[in-house]
């Protein structure tokens, strides 16, 4: 980076990257929990899976929003030398940091199916969707600003992949047109890259 430009990946990209996994996995843990009787029964497992899954999904989605919001309010203009960080690799650095906690949860998730059944993956699919939720959240706020909110790599390597940390001083703005992802962090459709 040239003359003190900074790498900057997407605040919501940073936010979705965990979605699709935690969902998935959490979704395939559910599916192979149901299959085992498990010592509370298939019944109870499923029923208090499905309040996990609301649960966690609410308290994942509106976690940290001040924080967030704070953020966001003080943003910076990104400079000209700072360089934007293509959606793809975001996803691919942040699943790349997390794999092993993801096997994990996945494993934790499958053990134990065996005291409540398909409860734990429901769990984990209820954190994904409540990841999508606040990604999309960070999109309208991007969409009623008018600008797409960045943050710094460096701190994001520091902080665990958190991109509201407590090593994130500040985000920086770039117009709603900069980068590959959509407000939200979603991929851009063709017709928006015309």
């Amino acid at each position: 980076m040239a003359r003190g430009g900074q790498g900057l990946a997407r605040v919501a990209v940073v936010v979705r990257a965990g979605a699709a996994p935690l969902w998935w996995l959490g979704v395939l843990a559910a599916g192979i929990g149901v299959l085992v009787p498990g010592l509370t029964g298939r019944r109870i497992g499923v029923l208090a899976g499905a309040a996990l899954f609301i649960v966690a999904a609410a308290v994942v989605a509106s976690a940290r929003r001040k924080r967030y919001t704070a953020l966001a309010r003080s943003a910076g203009r990104a400079g000209k030398h700072d360089v934007l960080q293509d959606r793809a690799v975001t996803l691919r650095n942040w699943r790349r940091g997390h794999r092993w906690w993801l096997l994990l949860a996945f494993l934790a998730a499958l053990g134990s199916a065996f005291a409540v059944p398909a409860a734990a993956g429901l769990l984990m699919a209820g954190c994904g969707v409540g990841l999508w939720l606040k990604s999309a959240w960070i999109g309208r706020r991007e969409q009623a600003g008018e600008a797409l909110l960045w943050v710094r790599v460096d701190w994001l390597a520091r902080d665990g992949g958190r991109p509201a940390g407590r090593t994130v001083r500040a985000y920086r703005s770039t117009g709603i047109a900069a980068g590959d992802a959509a407000p939200g962090g979603a991929r851009r459709r063709t017709a928006e890259l015309v």
